[in-house]
Formats: structure tokens, sequence, C-alpha cells
């Protein structure tokens, strides 16, 4: 992810901003007095990457396998492919069996329907997109809907009008770019107002250059989390120690549901900073989700 990428990062104060003030009361709302296992899911923006094979995937592995290799390590995938070209029912059959039970994928809305003029103007074929995802059946997770840097305030009734349209079965997050929404305090309570009346979650974007999208809002009980790495450099480290604390401080406030994307240039390292984070929050947070493995040799050939 290239958007807000700084060749020299000496000078960003990384420091997670507090939590916007309506963010605990809504997920206290959703808090009930029953004990609830929240379900976390922890991943990458890509399965395919050749440095991978031999630690992450197996020795030998064959690039179609991927997917297959990925599922087993990780619980979920931001689908950026689906930004690009809408998948065939056969594509997504493949995707799906690919995958064990658990699995979910987050795809990404079309550009052409997010980056092509008014959101109203493609609900046609936000339709056929919708339709096509529906195809994951069980393993389709929370959608979203990367708005242009020029998406601003004045065109939030149009945001407003999309999200009416899409389906209750399709789950969907929104990540805002434009400056204003995060300067213009109108603006952005009139959004979040918005996006909570109609069950949309907010997409946290974690990266050098931009740090006024990083809101803290969250509109509903589900948070994504999509957090762009400096080549494990070690302020990547302590950010993912600040988002171990901040998630454990939602848990217990009622999160019910977390994506978390890891990215690091050419993506090489995601595995490894995400294995860090699911280790720092099966710690701090007592969950038990499974981190990656790496392969070794073994008489019998390569295991885990």
């Amino acid at each position: 992810m290239d958007f807000g990428k700084l060749s020299d990062i000496s000078l960003v104060n990384f420091t997670l901003p507090p939590d916007h003030p309506d963010t605990l009361p809504l997920l206290n709302r959703y808090k009930t007095g029953l004990p609830q296992r929240p379900k976390i899911h922890i991943g990458l923006p890509v399965w395919v990457n050749k440095a991978w094979v031999g630690e992450l995937y197996p020795t030998g592995m064959k690039e179609k396998e991927s997917l297959l290799w990925y599922g087993k390590q990780f619980n979920t995938i931001e689908l950026n492919s689906t930004h690009y070209h809408i998948p065939g029912p056969d594509t997504i059959e493949r995707w799906r069996n690919s995958v064990p039970q658990g699995f979910t994928f987050c795809p990404k809305f079309p550009q052409l329907i997010s980056h092509e003029g008014p959101l109203v103007s493609s609900l046609d074929l936000t339709a056929t997109f919708c339709e096509a995802i529906s195809g994951l059946e069980d393993k389709l997770g929370c959608s979203f809907l990367q708005l242009p840097p020029y998406f601003g305030p004045k065109q939030l009734p149009d945001l407003e009008k999309f999200v009416q349209y899409i389906p209750e079965s399709v789950p969907l997050a929104v990540e805002l770019r434009h400056p204003d929404w995060f300067v213009d305090n109108v603006a952005s309570l009139e959004l979040f107002e918005v996006l909570e009346r109609f069950r949309v979650s907010t997409v946290l974007t974690d990266v050098s250059g931009r740090r006024d999208v990083l809101h803290m809002r969250l509109t509903t009980p589900t948070a994504m989390v999509r957090f762009v790495g400096n080549g494990l450099h070690p302020t990547d480290y302590t950010r993912i120690d600040d988002w171990v604390a901040k998630i454990k401080v939602w848990l217990e406030a009622g999160l019910q549901e977390l994506y978390f994307f890891v990215h690091e240039p050419d993506n090489t390292a995601s595995p490894e900073l995400a294995t860090y984070l699911i280790e720092k929050l099966n710690k701090v947070c007592g969950l038990d989700v499974k981190p990656p493995k790496k392969f070794v040799k073994a008489v019998q050939g390569e295991l885990f």
C-alpha cells in the first residue's frame, strides 16, 4: 500500500491517538452481561509471495497452491484483487474451497464503484459485486469500501444512499482519506452518525505519512485495522505493542470482532510482524489465535 508511505520516518510521532469520545460508549452499548468469545481475524494483504516458500510455505510448493497454504497459516485475507475486477463464480468457488472453516475473505470494493464518479451511479455494478462475493458464503468477512482522497464531506449524501443499498448479508467497512473528514468536526459527526445508523464499520489506517486518518472512531462492535509497517523498523514493534494495549481495552469494553491486516514493503516481512501481533494478543488479551508456523526439515519430509 503506497498511501501515506514516507521515505524518512525519523520525525513521525507514532503515538496511537486516544479513542474518539464516542468509541467506548458505542462498544458498551453492545456489551452483554454474558461472556462472549470475540472473533479475531489476523492476516495479510496477499497470499502469493515467492519469498515465503520454504518458510511460510513448503519448499517446492506450486504458486497455484499459495492460497491453500496461506489458509493453513492465517485466518483472514485483505482481498485487494477485487478492487480491479469482479471475480466470477468459478473463482469464488475455488477460493472458498481452498481455505478451512473459520477463514474469512475481506473483499475490497471495485474501483469502478469507489473511484469512478458518484457511488449511487454504480448501484447495478454494486449489486453484481455483492452477489459475487456472497458466493463465499460463511467465509465472507467484512468487505471494505476504500474511498479516494477527493471524496469529501460534500459527498456524504451520496455515501448515505449507497450504504443503504448494501444488503445486510454483506458486512461493510468504509475507509476515508480526504483530509476534511478529520478537521471538520461537524462533517465527521454527521459521517459517523450515518455509519452507526446503518451498521457500517470504519477502517482505521495506521500509516506513517497520514496520521490524521487514524481517527479511532468505531461505529459498530467490529474494528478493521490496516497497519502499514516500515520494513520491521523498531517502531513497527512498539506500534504493535500499542495496538495490543488498545485492543485489550476495546475487548473489555465490548468489541465483538477484529480484523487486523499487516502490510510491509513488498510484504515479504509481513508474516513476521503478524506473528508478533498474534503472540502478543494471545498473551496480553488471553486469546488463543493460532500463530503461523515455519516449515522445518524432518526425516519424513517437510512438516510444521
